[in-house]
């Protein structure tokens, strides 16, 4: 749900050429954002759009850690270490989100015990693990993809404010997500940074593709659950 990194005419770079693929896979995605934001029911979907984000959220940094964890056992793969040091720093750049977004779930009247207590849906299970199977069986510069696209769309301020005069919910309950279209951009810019640095491959090259393309689409998927989510389903939940 966010604006499109600008375009730009430089040389052909391992970033631009994912971004490139990214550009042609967002459609669905992007689709799936509009019909969210001019749903008449806003204001009731934006709590259920937040905790799905939530669920997301809080995986980003013990994803990023087990990637680096992978990676520096790697031994004589050239791109390990540099993929390591920039992990290690991406855990830096995502740390606290998850608790930020509780936050402004609490602004919306919902508790963060009552939202930690929703079981995450398949298609948020299918988000995260897969990148955990890629990570674990395959190759931790999978999870690169992952990140061009998570940081690779920041919302606008001309879209938080659509959001907010068309749901009527305070501005707490936009402060993560503003937050993010702050800092969106210079998360993507340090790893479009690091991946023009990365004496990457091809074949490396193919699995943040199908990482970044395959994560466009869960993610769409995942939001598509939240507009077919009766008004009335509440925060139901079990137990942790």
């Amino acid at each position: 749900m966010a604006s499109r990194p600008p375009e730009t005419g430089a040389a052909e770079t391992a970033s631009s050429r994912l971004r490139r693929k990214l550009a042609l896979a967002i459609g669905p995605f992007a689709e799936v954002c509009t019909a969210l934001v001019e749903d008449p029911r806003l204001a009731e979907l934006w709590p259920e759009y937040l905790i799905v984000q939530h669920q997301i959220i809080r995986a980003t940094v013990p994803l990023t850690k087990a990637a680096a964890t992978r990676a520096r056992g790697l031994e004589d793969d050239p791109v390990a270490p540099e993929l390591a040091g920039y992990l290690d720093e991406h855990v830096a750049e995502e740390d606290g989100h998850d608790e930020d977004l509780l936050a402004d779930l609490e602004s919306l009247g919902h508790d963060r015990e009552t939202v930690l207590g929703r079981m995450p849906s398949p298609a948020v299970a299918a988000l995260v693990g897969s990148q955990y199977y890629w990570i674990r069986h395959h190759h931790p510069i999978a999870f690169l993809g992952y990140v061009a696209f998570m940081e690779g769309y920041p919302p606008t301020p001309e879209l938080i404010e659509t959001l907010a005069e068309r749901s009527g919910h305070s501005p707490d309950a936009f402060r993560t997500f503003a937050q993010h279209g702050d800092l969106d951009p210079g998360h993507r810019d340090h790893l479009d940074e690091t991946l023009d640095a990365l004496p990457l491959t091809r074949d490396h090259e193919g699995v943040m593709a199908i990482s970044a393309t395959t994560t466009s689409a869960l993610a769409a998927g995942a939001i598509e659950e939240v507009l077919r989510r009766p008004a009335d389903r509440g925060l139901e939940g079990v137990s942790r």
